[in-house]
C-alpha cells in the first residue's frame, strides 16, 4: 500500500466539510431586490421665456375722498366704522348742531326785524306819495320816504338771504358720503373738534384701483395706453394683468422717471399694498423642470434622473425662478435628459422605473 493512500479519507473529509460551509455561508446572505415604482417621466428640453424688467408700484384707489366737515363743532356722533362699506348719501357722522341752530334763529330775528321795518318804511312811503299827490308835501320829502323803503327794503332781502345761508349751515350738519366705497381710514373720534379742511375719514372705491410706477426713459418709450402689463401684487398669489392708463409725459427733475399709472382689477386688493410690476424685456432660453420633480432631500435640492435602463438616481441641480409650475434648473440637468416628474417622491436610489 502506498504510504500516502492513508491521507485520502481524512483529505475528502476536508473537502465535503470546506463546500458544505460555503454552501451555508452564501444562502445565509440576503438578496438585494430593486424596486419598481409608478413614475411619470418628462424629458428636459430648452424652452423660451419672458425676460421681464421689474419696477416697485403701489395700488391706489382712482376715487379716494377725504372726507372733512365744512362747519366747525364737536363731532357728536360718528355712524360708521373702518372697513365699512358706504352708499353715496349714507351719513358718516354729524357735527352738534348747537351753534348752527342759534345761528338759524338769529337770522329769523334779524329777518322778523327787517320784514318789520320794511312795512312801517312802506307805510309811511304810501302815505307820502298820496301827500305828494295832492301837493301836500315836497318832491324832496317823498323822494326821501322813498329812499327809507327801499333800505328798508334791501335790508330785509339780506336777512332773508342770511336765514338762508344759515339753514343751509345746518344741513351741513350731517356729513355724507359723496361716492359707493370703502371707509378705509378713520382720522377722527366722537367729541373731537372737527374744523374745515381737517379730514374725519377717508372714503376709496375698491371696484376702481391703479397701480402707480416710475420707470426710465427706455422703457417709458416701448409704452402705449392699453398695453397689457403683468403685475405682481402683495397679498394675492397670483400675478394680475394690468392696463397702462396713463402716462406723465415728463420726467421727475429729481431722478429723471416717468410716471405711469395702470387699471388693475382683482378681488381682495387693498390699496397701499406693494406691488412689482413687469415691463416686458425680450426673450431668452433655459433648461426648465417641471415643479413636481423638484424634491428636496437632507436640505439639497435635486430631481431623480431616469437612464436608459429605467433605473432613477437623485442628481442635485441648482435651481432659480419657479413660473407657471415650471422651476429654472441653472445647472444639473442637460437637455435631453428624463427626470421622474410624477410620484417622485416614492423613489429612492436605484428604483426602476415602471414601464421601462
Amino acid at each position: 500500500m502506498d504510504r500516502h493512500s492513508h491521507l485520502l479519507p481524512l483529505v475528502m473529509a476536508l473537502a465535503l466539510v470546506t463546500a458544505g460551509c460555503s454552501e451555508d455561508k452564501s444562502a445565509s446572505q440576503p438578496q438585494v431586490m430593486r424596486r419598481t415604482v409608478a413614475a411619470q417621466v418628462t424629458t428636459i428640453q430648452p424652452a423660451e421665456v419672458a425676460l421681464y424688467r421689474v419696477t416697485p408700484g403701489v395700488v391706489v384707489a382712482q376715487e379716494s375722498v377725504q372726507i372733512a366737515s365744512r362747519l366747525m363743532g364737536y363731532i357728536r356722533d360718528i355712524a360708521v366704522a373702518e372697513g365699512q362699506p358706504v352708499k353715496a348719501g349714507q351719513r358718516l357722522f354729524t357735527i352738534d348742531p348747537l351753534d348752527i341752530q342759534g345761528a338759524v334763529e338769529q337770522a329769523n330775528l334779524g329777518l322778523r326785524q327787517a320784514e318789520d321795518a320794511m312795512k312801517d318804511a312802506k307805510t309811511d312811503f304810501d302815505r307820502f306819495e298820496a301827500l305828494y299827490k295832492d301837493d301836500v308835501v315836497s318832491r324832496q320829502n317823498f323822494e326821501k320816504m322813498k329812499l327809507n323803503y327801499e333800505i328798508a327794503a334791501s335790508r330785509a332781502a339780506q336777512a332773508r338771504a342770511g336765514l338762508v345761508t344759515a339753514r343751509g349751515q345746518l344741513r351741513y350738519a350731517v356729513v355724507t358720503s359723496p361716492i359707493n366705497g370703502v371707509v378705509t381710514r378713520k382720522l377722527a373720534n366722537q367729541g373731537d373738534i372737527a374744523a374745515p379742511g381737517h379730514p374725519v375719514m377717508m372714503v376709496e372705491n375698491p371696484a376702481r384701483m391703479q397701480v402707480q410706477t416710475a420707470v426710465s426713459e427706455d422703457i417709458f418709450r416701448t409704452l402705449r395706453a392699453g398695453d397689457a402689463i403683468r403685475v405682481e401684487v402683495d397679498g394675492l398669489t397670483q400675478p394680475v394683468t394690468a392696463k397702462v392708463a396713463r402716462l406723465t409725459p415728463a420726467a421727475d427733475p429729481m431722478t429723471h422717471s416717468y410716471s405711469v399709472k395702470l387699471d388693475v382689477s382683482a378681488p381682495g386688493m387693498e390699496s397701499g399694498a406693494f406691488a412689482r410690476v413687469l415691463f416686458p424685456a425680450g426673450k431668452h432660453t433655459l433648461l426648465a423642470a417641471p415643479q413636481t420633480a423638484v424634491l428636496d432631500r437632507a436640505g439639497i435640492t435635486g430631481v431623480f434622473v431616469v437612464d436608459a435602463q429605467g433605473n432613477a438616481q437623485f442628481r442635485m441641480i441648482r435651481s432659480g425662478k419657479i413660473e407657471a409650475g415650471q422651476v429654472e434648473v441653472l445647472s444639473g440637468l442637460n437637455p435631453g435628459e428624463r427626470v421622474a416628474s410624477g410620484n417622485a417622491q416614492a423613489l429612492q436610489n436605484g428604483d426602476h422605473i415602471q414601464g421601462y
